[in-house]
């Protein structure tokens, strides 16, 4: 008679915390990251486009602002949307929806030839980047070892240094070439999707959502190809359990749960996070280009400065990753918030180019190290029946904040010029740092897996 003992999910939690980095984990880490990339590669190419289309389509402020905005709106009710999925269906089936649905979009706004049809197709791919995002992160934080996870999460939000850093390529050889530039930008900015999407079927669902489910045979199996890959024994079987109980929770019983007198102080806090980060990130860099260029600097050369700006962002997320396991998720991510802080009071109020690039430098650096820390430290404060509707809700509350930017900026420009404007992200990263202290910090300990 086969042998119908299975592991408890005590006992896989451990048994994935105790692994060494394999090749499996650098497969998951690469095809969560390329999702990631795309991503930034996609807000980052607005930016550029944005410059180009106020000129071409004679925009207004106000027009250009809502064309940044509403992808946001799109990401904010994907990033909720995509958690409580995540958390219903599974990780990796929510995961490669959100690229076919980007992938489709992004390629049909390089054919649109109005405003109204733009804002469509943009809101559409804000749909399946919102929602991304957060399941991105959940699903790497569930299988990486307790001891590398915040290290492995900074990495992944590396790859949007990486996207970012394309887009700024493609802004700066493609989108000046000709008044079709930016429809070429949107094309190579779908095609990759394709080969993301691939990659993304190819991946197993996380074990611990498997097991939360009540599925321990299938989550035992895929913990059993890492242990194999690292040439670890299994652990032995210690009981019985049918592997296809699953626990009912209602979305609306997460929801609820996350305000529970134990999740109340955390959620909070973390939305606040979310909201101050959000909102100084999106408002500086999607109008960076476009500020540049009504300073009295040609595009060419606005789209220089700022493609050498964001090359600060991977010694950010680099030292960010070494800095979150010996400092911790909440000092890391506090100090990385206030260093975004002063540096974008400087950039506010320089006037020359040096000054210009060096307080970009260091508004990409601290900022983009933020970023980091924020992403590794989101998923960890929640269970597992609640971690990617947790991750989600928080990503599409900060949404709210970067549908707001955009559209604040030129208000804020008009009223005080730049040195306001960067005031005002000074505040809101600030105020980010003080929220961090309430979160929870789990750096080195086991996720907690009810």
């Amino acid at each position: 008679m086969a042998n119908t003992a299975l592991p408890s999910r005590d006992s896989l939690a451990e048994r994935l915390d105790g692994l060494p980095f394999t090749r499996r984990h650098l497969r998951l880490l690469t095809g969560s990251g390329l999702g990631w990339a795309l991503d930034a590669m996609d807000v980052g190419l607005i930016s550029f486009i944005l410059a180009a289309l106020t000129q071409q389509w004679d925009l207004s402020k106000s027009d250009a602002g809502w064309i940044a905005s509403i992808g946001f709106v799109g990401m904010a009710i994907g990033a909720t949307l995509g958690g409580l999925l995540a958390d219903r269906f599974g990780r990796r089936q929510v995961f490669a929806l959100t690229l076919l649905v980007y992938g489709v979009a992004t390629g049909a706004s390089a054919l649109v030839g109005g405003l109204a049809a733009l804002l469509v197709l943009r809101f559409l791919v804000g749909l399946g980047l919102g929602a991304e995002l957060p399941v991105a992160s959940t699903y790497v934080s569930e299988f990486a070892p307790a001891r590398i996870r915040g290290r492995l999460i900074v990495v992944l939000e590396a790859f949007w240094a990486l996207g970012w850093t394309a887009a700024a390529v493609i802004g700066f050889l493609v989108i000046p070439t000709s008044d079709a530039g930016w429809r070429w930008a949107f094309a190579l900015g779908a095609i990759p999707a394709v080969y993301a999407l691939f990659i993304r079927w190819r991946m197993p669902e996380s074990p611990r959502w498997l097991a939360s489910r009540g599925r321990i045979a299938e989550a035992d199996r895929i913990v059993s190809t890492f242990e194999a890959d690292a040439r670890v024994l299994s652990a032995p079987a210690i009981r019985k359990e049918p592997p296809s109980r699953a626990i009912a929770i209602t979305a609306r019983a997460r929801l609820a749960t996350l305000w529970n007198p134990e999740f109340r102080l955390r959620t909070l806090c973390l939305w606040l996070v979310w909201l101050g980060v959000n909102f100084a990130y999106y408002g500086a860099f999607i109008w960076i280009p476009s500020i540049l260029v009504d300073a009295g600097f040609d595009l060419v050369k606005s789209f220089g400065f700022t493609l050498i700006i964001t090359l600060a962002q991977l010694p950010g997320y680099a030292v960010a990753a070494w800095l979150i396991e010996v400092w911790g998720r909440r000092l890391t991510l506090s100090v990385f918030l206030v260093g975004s802080a002063v540096s974008a009071v400087i950039f506010g109020t320089a006037s020359t180019e040096g000054a210009i690039i060096g307080a970009g430098m260091a508004l990409s650096f601290f900022n983009l190290g933020a970023w980091g820390a924020l992403y590794a430290v989101t998923p960890e404060i929640y269970p597992t029946s609640l971690r990617a509707t947790g991750a989600g809700w928080a990503a599409g509350i900060g949404r709210i904040a970067s549908i707001v930017a955009p559209l604040s900026v030129p208000v804020l420009l008009l009223a005080g010029g730049a040195p306001l404007l960067f005031a005002v992200f000074g505040v809101c990263f600030l105020g980010a740092a003080a929220a961090a202290w309430g979160l929870v910090d789990r750096g080195g300990q086991a996720l907690d897996d009810r």
